[in-house]
């Protein structure tokens, strides 16, 4: 285990952003999110609803016609961008209206899904907008390591054990240092996801999370986090402070569940509803 930073109240609370009175929308980013497919419309669902709870001001949503209809069903104020196939198979237009992109939860892999992805590298590198890349985009990068150089400046990847695995090859015992070797050959901030979360920068530092517990080893918390993460960066959140209050939040999330329910009985859909636990609980410092 990394001896980094631990993350932690005392270590948030001063990177906390605040909004005017006066404010409005637009003043407080627009995440683009790129998720699901026609088998997997729920991964859009989970990410969309955590992005409404991260305080950015615009969430917008691109995927397929199943997906979109769950969403907006379930969360009315997301946007739509509706994709012409079953998969990811274009570029959103506007891109460069959007102050940040997460892309990967329940993409698939269907190899017009990569050819898209590509585009997408390349389209918000020349826009100058960070990327959240979670899930099939990061199983896609796996198999095209040479895209690595195309990610934009100041994103994040997200990686579990099994992703991080298929990116940077390594042994039992060696999770942490892949992670940093990830971040620096791509650039990324790095979240190793799991049981103590690591944050890692280019630059070799490193950040420990300790909430979260097992009752979030069910599937779709990650997409929760993914959505969470994006929409911190929309708002404006530097790559290596988003990652890190997301991860703390979407732990401390788990943790009010754990306590009032135990581990077994809630899901990933009931992160989203408790997310802002954390925030009230920095706010009170």
């Amino acid at each position: 285990m990394d001896s980094g930073i631990i993350i932690n109240p005392e270590y948030l609370r001063p990177l906390l952003l605040h909004r005017e009175e006066d404010g409005h929308k637009g003043q407080y980013g627009h995440l683009l999110i790129v998720a699901g497919c026609q088998s997997m419309p729920g991964a859009a669902v989970l990410a969309t609803g955590a992005a409404l709870q991260s305080g950015c001001g615009l969430v917008t949503l691109h995927s397929t016609e199943r997906a979109l209809q769950a969403v907006v069903s379930n969360y009315p104020s997301a946007m739509m961008s509706e994709d012409p196939c079953g998969h990811f198979s274009r570029v959103p237009s506007s891109l460069e209206r959007c102050s940040a992109v997460a892309v990967g939860p329940g993409l698939g892999r269907d190899p017009q899904t990569a050819g898209a992805l590509r585009a997408l590298l390349a389209v918000a590198k020349e826009a100058g907008v960070p990327m959240l890349l979670d899930a099939d985009a990061l199983n896609i990068l796996s198999e095209h390591p040479e895209w690595l150089s195309q990610i934009p400046a100041g994103s994040v990847m997200t990686p579990h054990l099994g992703e991080l695995r298929r990116l940077v090859p390594f042994d039992r015992g060696q999770e942490d240092a892949a992670a940093r070797e990830l971040s620096a050959i791509s650039g990324c901030v790095v979240v190793k996801k799991g049981h103590r979360s690591l944050v890692v920068t280019p630059d070799g530092k490193s950040l420990v999370n300790i909430t979260g517990n097992a009752g979030m080893a069910k599937g779709g918390s990650g997409d929760v986090l993914t959505g969470l993460v994006g929409g911190l960066m929309a708002r404006g959140y530097a790559a290596a402070d988003a990652a890190a209050l997301g991860v703390w939040v979407h732990g401390f999330a788990g943790d009010a569940l754990t306590a009032a329910r135990t581990a077994e009985a809630y899901s990933s859909r009931d992160l989203i509803d408790h997310l802002h636990l954390g925030f009230v609980e920095l706010k009170k410092g």
